[in-house]
Formats: structure tokens, sequence, C-alpha cells
């Protein structure tokens, strides 16, 4: 009988840890994880987040988005990304979300940075296979709106 509800009570935590997590806070998560990405000077897994059609800035695409990411990372020896709050609107298997970001980039060996910009953030998100893509994404200069 102890057996039994040790097999009932792993079972069951099994299959909580299954559940997957609703999709806002993975959306969020995503985010989160193209931040740490950038600030790890990995564009590649930054990337992996970013859809094959994505337009930005002045019709800026993919390969455009990728190559700006790896100029940014042989500038600086270290960058840095602060987000504010996310505000999230889900559409569907679509959804839009917006902040604020402080990014910052040194040269080798500084402590403090040389270059800092803030940025607001408008993002279009689409549900692909079960993880979220970025499709589009506009940004502006927080002094420019």
């Amino acid at each position: 009988m102890a057996r039994f509800l040790l097999l009932l009570v792993a079972c069951s935590l099994l299959l909580g840890a299954c559940r997957r997590e609703p999709p806002e806070q993975r959306l969020r998560a995503r985010v989160e994880a193209m931040r740490d990405a950038l600030q790890q000077r990995k564009p590649a897994d930054f990337m992996a987040a970013v859809a094959a059609d994505f337009v930005g800035n002045d019709g800026l695409d993919r390969a455009a988005l990728q190559r700006m990411l790896q100029l940014q990372v042989l500038g600086n020896a270290s960058i840095g990304a602060t987000l504010g709050p996310m505000e999230v609107q889900m559409h569907g298997d679509r959804a839009t979300v917006a902040f604020d970001a402080l990014l910052t980039g040194a040269g080798a060996g500084r402590l403090l940075p040389e270059r800092a910009q803030a940025y607001r953030v408008v993002s279009g998100w689409r549900e692909e296979d079960g993880e979220w893509r970025l499709y589009r994404a506009e940004w502006s200069g927080v002094s420019e709106r």
C-alpha cells in the first residue's frame, strides 16, 4: 500500500511538471531569454526567437538584424540591457509586447558603460509550433517620443 501511494504521488508530481505554462508567461520568458542572450553576447541565441519574415524599423530584415547584433558584440566588451515593465496584449496566437529598454555598452576592461541609450520598443509576436517568434519590432529613442 505504501509503495502504491508513493507511486501515485510520484506520478502526480511528474504530471504537474509537464503542464504547460500559460501563453503570456511563456512569451514574457522568451523576451527575458532574448535579453539574457544579448547580455551574454550570444547573438545566435537571441536570433533563435526571431521569425524568418521579421521586419523592423525602416524595413530592417532578419539578416540585417543579425548583422547589427554581431556588430554590437564585436564593438562592446560588455553589453547591458535593462527592461522596464512589459505591457502585453494577447490576441490568440499573436501578441504585442511594449516596454522601455536601456541598452549600455562598454569597451574592454571598463567597469562603467561608455554608451547608453534608452528606447521604447513595440514588438509583434506569433506562436509557431508552440514557440513564440518575434515577427516585427519598432523602436525609437525615448527622447524621440
